[in-house]
């Protein structure tokens, strides 16, 4: 994968991750394993329809997959995608830290050479 396929897999988990309902549709299916939308939606104060549309953004950004078992989807986290922005942000909290450390260097070398 390329740096902007990287860049735009992300973006797709982070704008999908910033409504608090499809985080709690990701939680619930972690801990609840496979499952059907209709599921979902009894321990949701939201539709079935809406947790539908939910859904689809999460499998849109490659978070969930649909399978059909007879005439019912079932949905199951898919953490590839998520594990991808946990080290793109583990990999930019450690350039922080590192920029941090410097600053640090930078101005204990400058306290010590103070008259």
């Amino acid at each position: 994968m390329n740096d902007r396929n990287a860049a735009d897999e992300v973006d797709s988990v982070l704008t999908a991750l910033v409504d608090p309902t499809r985080r709690q549709l990701l939680d619930l299916l972690a801990a609840q394993g496979e499952t059907t939308a209709t599921k979902l939606a009894e321990q949701l104060p939201v539709s079935r329809q809406a947790v539908v549309k939910h859904l689809a953004v999460l499998d849109a950004a490659g978070l969930v997959s649909g399978g059909r078992v007879g005439r019912e989807v079932r949905y199951s986290v898919r953490p590839a995608a998520l594990d991808a922005t946990a080290r793109w942000m583990a990999s930019l909290a450690a350039e922080w830290d590192r920029r941090l450390a410097a600053i640090k260097r930078i101005a204990e070398a400058a306290e010590r050479d103070a008259p």
